[in-house]
C-alpha cells in the first residue's frame, strides 16, 4: 500500500466502492480535503499483472472521491473489454488508481515532430480525429516502449489505421500521480 494518506484513501474508495457490491463491509477512509476538490482519474484494476478494467475521467468534473468511486465501479462492472468482475475475483484483484493533470493541447508539425517530442514513461496522450478519441496513460509505455509503437495502438485504439496522419488531428497529454494496491 502506498504510504501517503492520499494514496491510502484513493485505493480505500476504489476497493470500497467495488466491495459494497458484494456486501463486504467499507474500510474507514480518511477525511481529506483533496477528496472534494474537482478532480480526473483512472482506475485500473489487473489480475497477476494482466489487466481485468480500467476506466476513467480525462477532464475534471466532479469531486476527487466520487470519480474514483464511481471509475471503480465501471471499471469492475462496465469496461466492456471484459465481463463484470465476480465477487470470487475480487480477492485476487489488484486496484490502481491514477490522478490526471489537466490534459494540455499538444501541437505538433506533422507525426515525426510528435514521436521525436513524447516523454515515454511520463506523457498520457490523448488522440482526437473528428468524433474518434482514445488515450493511453503513461503506464502504458512500460507494455510499448516505442513511440512509434505507442501511437500506433493508440490511433487503433481510436479505431483509425495504424499508419493514419492528417493535419486535423489532434494530441493532448497529460501526466499522472498514481497508487497500486501490493
Amino acid at each position: 500500500m502506498p504510504t501517503d494518506a492520499l494514496g491510502n484513501a484513493l485505493l480505500r474508495i476504489a476497493r470500497n466502492a467495488i466491495g459494497e457490491r458484494f456486501g463486504i463491509a467499507a474500510q474507514a477512509v480518511a477525511t481529506l480535503p483533496e477528496l472534494a476538490e474537482p478532480a480526473a482519474t483512472f482506475v485500473t484494476l489487473t489480475q497477476n499483472g494482466q489487466l481485468r478494467g480500467c476506466i476513467g475521467s480525462l477532464e475534471a468534473h466532479r469531486p476527487l472521491g466520487i470519480d474514483v468511486a464511481e471509475n471503480a465501479l465501471a471499471a469492475a462492472f462496465r469496461d466492456h473489454r471484459f465481463q463484470p468482475l465476480g465477487e470470487d475475483e475480487f480477492p485476487r484483484t489488484r486496484v490502481e488508481v491514477s490522478l490526471l493533470t489537466p490534459a494540455e493541447p499538444f501541437p505538433v508539425a506533422s507525426e515525426a515532430d510528435a514521436l521525436a517530442r513524447l516523454r515515454p514513461g511520463i506523457d498520457g496522450l490523448i488522440l482526437s480525429y473528428e468524433r474518434r478519441r482514445a488515450t493511453f496513460l503513461p503506464q502504458v509505455w512500460e507494455s510499448l516502449p516505442d513511440p512509434r509503437h505507442f501511437m500506433a495502438q493508440l490511433k487503433l485504439k481510436a479505431g483509425l489505421p495504424a499508419d493514419f496522419w492528417h493535419q486535423q488531428l489532434a494530441l493532448a497529454r497529460y501526466e499522472v500521480r498514481k497508487w497500486k494496491e501490493t
